[in-house]
């Protein structure tokens, strides 16, 4: 049977080496060319459409901005997912418009 001092010396916890797991690293922003693609796509969806935008090359943040205020625009609900906003329907005009007036430069993929 082990001592008393040998079972107390076994480090179940400590706050003195701050914490164990390394921070994560922060993951690299895709680069943009400066065109921001729009496409409709239903794949995957049980036959509903989404509008979906990438190229935009900024944060995370900025995106979910961004992504409200084209929810807000066309008055219906999306999401910011992996570098890329998905607005429910078919919004593309809508979208179009409200990008031209922002002074984005966009392109149409897929029809």
């Amino acid at each position: 049977m082990a001592s008393l001092q040998d079972q107390l010396s076994q480090l179940v916890y400590s706050t003195e080496q701050g914490r164990i797991k390394p921070e994560p690293e922060a993951e690299p922003i895709p680069k943009g060319d400066g065109i921001i693609r729009i496409r409709r796509e239903t794949k995957g969806r049980k036959g509903k459409g989404v509008t979906v935008l990438n190229g935009f090359g900024i944060p995370q943040e900025e995106l979910k901005t961004i992504a409200k205020a084209l929810k807000k625009h066309c008055g219906v609900g999306g999401s910011v997912k992996e570098y890329t906003i998905e607005i429910q329907g078919d919004q593309r005009l809508a979208i179009e418009k409200w990008l031209a007036d922002h002074q984005y430069r966009f392109k149409r993929n897929g029809g």
